[in-house]
C-alpha cells in the first residue's frame, strides 16, 4: 500500500482541477481527452492503463462519466477531500452559466434572435453529437465482437425501445462471459501495473485509503444517501409528490438511478419524460438546452438543470416564475450530481480492487461497445429532430421508433448541420469555434429572413 500523492499539494492539485473545469468544452469526449492530456500526458499523475481502468468503471455508473472521472482521481490523490473539490469544482462553472442562460432564455426565449441564435447552435449540437459517436466508436470498438455489440445496442434501443440499463446489463454479461472464456475479443490491452505506471505519481500500488473497509463503506453511503434523499423527503412530505418541485426531485432522483453510459445516453431518456410525460418543454426546447450546454464547460447533463428550471418556470404556481425556476434548477443539479459522489467513494475501492480482474475489465470493455451504440441512437434522435419540422412514430409488432415526414424537411437547417459536419470533421475545428460559427450563422440567417 501507498500513501496519497504527497509530492502533489492540495492547493495545486485544486487550481489544476480548476483549469480542467474551466476548459471543459466539448461533452464527454472533449472532457475525457482533456483530462488524458493534462493528468495523464503533461504531469504525469496517473498512468494509461490506470486512467482507462478508471474510465471504464465511470462508464458502467449511471451519471456523467467525465465529473465521476475527476471525482475518482481526486480521491486516489487526496482522498475524499480532493474528491469533493475535483468533482465540484468540474460543475460548478457549467451550473452558473446555465442559471443564467436559463434566465436569458425564460425571458426572452421567443424573441426572433433568440430563437435564431439556437436555430444555429442545434447544427452545432448534431454535427458535435456524431463526432462524439466517432471518437468513442475509435476507442472502444478495437475489433468485430465490440462492433458487433455496438450495432447491437443500437438497434435495440432504437427500434425496439429496450431500456439502456437491460442493454448494460447484457453487455456486461456477454463481455464478463468472454473474458471468463479466455477470449481476447474484450481484451483492453496490457496487464495493469505495466512499464509506465510505476513512472507515473500514483505508479502502480493501491493507496492505503482505497483499501475496501466495510465500516468506511457504511459511513459514506449515510452520509451521501441522507445529503441526496432528505430534500426529497422534506419536498414529498410538504408540497406532495404531484407538485412541480416534488415531480422534479422524484424524476431526477430516480435518473440518478436508473441512466447509464453518460450524458449522451441519459439525454433522449430524458427528452422524452421532460416532453410526453411532465410536459415541462417543447421537444425543439430540449435541443435548445443542449446547445447551452455545449457552450458552457461542464458536464452535458447539465442541461437537466435548464430542464428542471423551464419545468418550475412554467408551473411556478404562487412564486415568482423566476424564482421557482431558480429553485427548481438548483434542485435538479443537486440531486443529479450528489449521487455522482456516492457512486464513486462507494464502489471506487472496490474497482481499485479488481483493477486485475481480466472479466470485470472485459465486461467494462463490452459497456463501452454498447455505449456507442446508444450515442449513435441519440445522434440520429437529434437529426431526426433538429432537420424535420414533424416525425411520426411507427409502431409494428416489436417495432417502436420514429420516421421523419420527408415534406416537413426544414433546408435551412439541412444546410446549417452540412456546414457544422464539414468544419468538424474536413477541418478539424474544435467544439467552441463551430459552436460560436453556427451561433453567428443563426443570428445572420434571422437578420436576412
Amino acid at each position: 500500500m501507498t500513501e496519497p500523492a504527497g509530492n502533489v499539494s492540495l492547493a495545486e492539485a485544486t487550481r489544476v482541477w480548476a483549469k480542467i473545469a474551466l476548459l471543459g468544452f466539448g461533452g464527454p469526449a472533449g472532457q475525457i481527452a482533456l483530462m488524458h492530456r493534462i493528468l495523464v500526458e503533461e504531469r504525469k499523475w496517473i498512468g494509461e492503463a490506470r486512467f482507462l481502468h478508471a474510465l471504464n468503471y465511470c462508464m458502467l455508473l449511471p451519471g456523467p462519466e467525465a465529473q465521476q472521472l475527476a471525482t475518482y482521481i481526486g480521491w486516489l490523490m487526496h482522498r475524499t477531500k480532493g474528491g469533493l473539490i475535483a468533482g465540484t469544482l468540474f460543475v460548478l462553472p457549467g451550473m452558473v452559466a446555465i442559471m443564467i442562460l436559463s434566465w436569458i432564455y425564460a425571458a426572452a426565449g421567443n424573441a426572433g434572435a433568440v430563437a435564431a441564435l439556437f436555430f444555429g447552435l442545434k447544427a452545432a449540437v448534431l454535427a458535435i453529437v456524431a463526432e462524439a459517436v466517432r471518437r468513442i466508436g475509435g476507442r472502444a470498438l478495437k475489433n468485430r465482437v465490440l462492433g458487433i455489440i455496438a450495432a447491437a445496442a443500437f438497434a435495440a434501443i432504437f427500434f425496439f425501445a429496450v431500456p439502456f440499463p437491460l442493454i448494460v446489463l447484457g453487455a456486461a454479461a456477454i463481455g464478463y462471459a468472454g473474458g471468463r472464456a479466455g477470449g481476447t475479443a474484450f481484451s483492453g490491452g496490457p496487464a495493469h501495473g505495466a512499464g509506465e505506471e510505476g513512472e507515473t505519481l500514483l505508479g502502480d500500488g493501491i493507496p492505503a485509503h482505497a483499501r475496501p473497509s466495510l465500516r468506511w463503506s457504511l459511513k459514506v453511503s449515510a452520509i451521501f444517501l441522507l445529503l441526496w434523499l432528505a430534500p426529497v423527503a422534506v419536498l414529498m412530505a410538504t408540497v406532495g409528490p404531484d407538485h412541480v418541485f416534488g415531480r422534479i426531485g422524484l424524476f431526477f432522483s430516480q435518473m440518478a438511478v436508473v441512466t447509464f453510459g453518460g450524458a449522451y445516453a441519459v439525454l433522449a431518456y430524458v427528452a422524452q419524460q421532460a416532453v410526453e410525460t411532465y410536459g415541462w418543454l417543447a421537444p425543439g426546447e430540449m435541443l435548445d438546452g443542449l446547445g447551452m450546454a455545449e457552450t458552457t464547460p461542464g458536464p452535458l447533463i447539465m442541461v437537466t438543470q435548464f430542464v428542471g428550471f423551464m419545468g418550475a418556470f412554467r408551473q411556478a404556481g404562487g412564486l415568482n416564475p423566476f424564482v421557482a425556476g431558480t429553485l427548481g434548477g438548483l434542485l435538479t443539479t443537486w440531486v443529479t450530481f450528489t449521487p455522482c459522489f456516492l457512486w464513486i467513494f462507494l464502489g471506487a475501492p472496490f474497482a481499485e480492487k479488481l483493477r486485475a480482474n481480466r472479466a470485470l475489465s472485459a465486461a467494462l470493455s463490452a459497456i463501452t461497445a454498447a455505449v456507442v451504440g446508444v450515442v449513435l441512437n441519440l445522434a440520429i434522435w437529434f437529426a431526426l429532430h433538429s432537420l424535420f419540422r414533424h416525425v411520426r412514430q411507427v409502431n409494428a409488432g416489436p417495432l417502436r421508433f420514429d420516421l421523419p415526414v420527408a415534406a416537413s424537411v426544414d433546408p435551412a437547417a439541412c444546410v446549417f448541420a452540412a456546414a457544422a459536419l464539414i468544419a468538424i470533421f474536413r477541418f478539424r475545428l474544435g467544439a467552441p469555434l463551430v459552436l460560436a460559427g453556427c451561433a453567428a450563422a443563426g443570428m445572420a440567417w434571422w437578420a436576412i429572413v
